[in-house]
């Protein structure tokens, strides 16, 4: 019975690790900083119309190579391209 006890204990353990390891795929795979700075870029763009120049936005993405990721709720990182209407 302690053996049956142990080997349940140790696949129960197995599955809830392989459960965490599948269900984050940034670790598997990394992530390309510039993917994340362009589909934010569109995502400003969609979220802010045309107060936002979003090929700006992608233009600087490729110039730095993703090095400065635009946040849509963070104005300091949109804010160069922010079209100002008044």
């Amino acid at each position: 019975m302690p053996g049956n006890f142990s080997a349940y204990l140790f696949f129960a353990v197995l599955v809830v690790s392989l459960g965490i390891i599948n269900c984050s795929p940034a670790i598997a795979s990394g992530f390309d900083p510039l993917e994340v700075c362009i589909e934010n870029c569109a995502q400003c763009k969609k979220m802010l119309g045309d107060w936002f120049q979003g090929p700006l936005c992608a233009e600087t993405c490729i110039r730095l190579k993703g090095k400065i990721i635009p946040e849509c709720e963070n104005f300091a990182s949109i804010s160069p391209f922010i079209v100002n209407k008044f």
